[in-house]
């Protein structure tokens, strides 16, 4: 059913739907999950390796969890149809990230954060209240996290190991994606944060990341 066609209601329900899919790990990828470039002979993980790649790709997971949340409630603030339709595109990339992340997470024999939930309620609170504030706003708000995201993604590729090829292509198609909806969100108009948000957003996405990596 087109964004604009829908009922608050309904909008409601499909909110609802995508939180339970996001902590259910119930989300499909629309996109095939990157691949890796071929190696003649790939050498295997050792241990050590195994659990690093394991924890980065749980934090990159959980902040996929978050941006599932941040995207449903901002397209379920806005009244806006237009702006409603390119959330959920956003979010729908982000569906991909979510997908990808944890298959790898299962593929390195790695969980999931045990605080999904957690993250998933306060970053979904914080998208509402940017998205009721004003358009300008919740689109500033997606231009800031998706070039935090970008930055930390980035410091991944850094860290991952040089035999983890598999996961070094995931982030590297998430890096692209997260950087193009930082771009979509400028030319919609997006305001620009003040310095202490800027700040709070940062030091809140510290927090999570170095939780997440252990829980």
């Amino acid at each position: 059913m087109p964004a604009a066609a829908t009922s608050p209601l309904d909008r409601l329900v499909v909110a609802a739907d995508s939180a339970l899919r996001t902590l259910s790990g119930a989300n499909i990828a629309s996109r095939a999950c990157p691949a890796a470039p071929e190696q003649d002979s790939p050498a295997p993980l050792d241990p050590a390796q195994r659990r690093l790649s394991g924890a980065l790709m749980r934090v990159n997971h959980v902040g996929e969890v978050c941006a599932q949340a941040l995207y449903n409630a901002q397209a379920l603030a806005t009244r806006d149809p237009a702006l409603r339709a390119q959330f959920e595109r956003a979010s729908r990339e982000e569906t991909d990230h979510l997908a990808w992340t944890r298959q790898r997470l299962r593929e390195l024999g790695a969980r999931p954060s045990l605080l999904n939930p957690l993250w998933y309620a306060g970053a979904f609170g914080i998208g509402w209240l940017a998205g009721t504030a004003s358009d300008r706003l919740s689109l500033g708000f997606v231009v800031e996290t998706e070039r935090q995201v970008e930055r930390h993604l980035q410091g991944h590729l850094d860290r991952l190991p040089a035999e983890d090829a598999a996961s070094r292509a995931i982030v590297a198609q998430m890096k692209e994606d997260e950087t193009r909806h930082a771009a979509q969100a400028e030319q919609a108009g997006a305001a620009a944060l003040p310095a202490p948000v800027r700040w709070l957003m940062r030091g809140a996405a510290k927090v999570m990341t170095q939780t997440a990596h252990h829980l």
